[in-house]
């Protein structure tokens, strides 16, 4: 029997196509490393831009006075120095700046999920002929710039009786905006009625309802209308600074205006006070983070 005999390659060059598929590798392998650098570089600027001015701030806040003026923004500290933080919260009066602040926060915030969950059940669960026009009508209040209707809600929180006290912050905080009852409709809708309907024949009625079976799902909606209203009453200035003048009713905001003037402000002892602020919000911020990203998914897909 004769043998076949293999011809024998006379070179070492792949087929063209898999030298094609070999460029068509290496060039997405290419582009993924370009794209990866792309996006840590962009994470590292933004990281940069976020923590510079608490860096700025850090410095300041440990430089005396005369330190303070005569060296630079980013030149550090010769010592760390903390009695700016002493004269900020003493001659601040921030004790009582944060028992004001924890007052209208309470009261407001709390107010603000109430009345943000019973609208969110309301527009869910029941029918009625003005439905879509309340959500537009809240929509519409969003689009208006708050600023232009400083001047009617002026007018109506000084006829209410309430300037110049903490309830003119408590009920302006209080409104409910779109944004806490689209977060709230979201965790509604995602209940099923096939509780209020078993709740029902039950003998439930629908404030049983709300406040034993739906509530208590809303938890991880809750926490974040609370972070969210919270730090944006945490840190308001306008409001307080208008309807509260009265240096007897100091909040955490405005406590710091005290250290500026027409002829000069104190930076280094605002820059301490601004880290005693930043410090509450901070370890908030940490201790609830999980619940807030939850609130802002688990809405959205369920």
């Amino acid at each position: 029997m004769t043998a076949t005999r293999v011809p024998e390659r006379t070179g070492s060059h792949e087929p063209a196509s898999t030298q094609h598929v070999t460029e068509k590798d290496r060039t997405g392998r290419a582009g993924r490393i370009v794209a990866t650098a792309a996006k840590y570089a962009t994470l590292v600027l933004a990281c940069f831009a976020s923590l510079l001015p608490i860096v700025v701030i850090v410095i300041a806040a440990l430089k005396p006075a005369e330190e303070f003026r005569s060296s630079g923004v980013f030149e550090l500290p010769s010592g760390v120095y903390l009695g700016n933080f002493v004269t900020a919260f003493t001659d601040g009066r921030m004790a009582l700046g944060f028992v004001h602040t924890a007052i209208i926060l309470t009261v407001s915030v709390g107010g603000a999920v109430v009345i943000g969950a019973m609208t969110a059940y309301a527009v869910d669960r029941f029918e009625f002929a003005a439905k879509r026009l309340v959500l537009v009508l809240f929509l519409i209040a969003v689009l208006v710039p708050g600023v232009t209707m400083q001047v009617a809600t002026f007018q109506i929180v000084n006829g209410l009786g309430l300037y110049n006290t903490l309830l003119a912050p408590i009920v302006l905080f209080m409104g409910t905006d779109i944004v806490s009852i689209y977060i709230f409709l979201q965790f509604v809708r995602s209940v099923p009625r096939e509780l209020d309907e078993a709740a029902t024949l039950d003998g439930a009625n629908h404030w049983t309802i709300f406040w034993q079976i739906i509530f208590p799902l809303l938890k991880p909606a809750v926490v974040t209308v609370v972070v969210i209203k919270g730090f944006a009453a945490y840190n308001e200035f306008y409001i307080p600074h208008l309807y509260m003048p009265s240096r007897e009713l100091p909040v955490l905001s405005t406590s710091l205006f005290r250290f500026m003037g027409p002829y000069g402000s104190q930076w280094e002892i605002i820059a301490a006070g601004v880290l005693i602020v930043i410090i509450p919000t901070l370890v908030v911020f940490l201790m609830l983070q999980r619940y807030i990203y939850n609130g802002f998914t688990s809405g959205a897909s369920k």
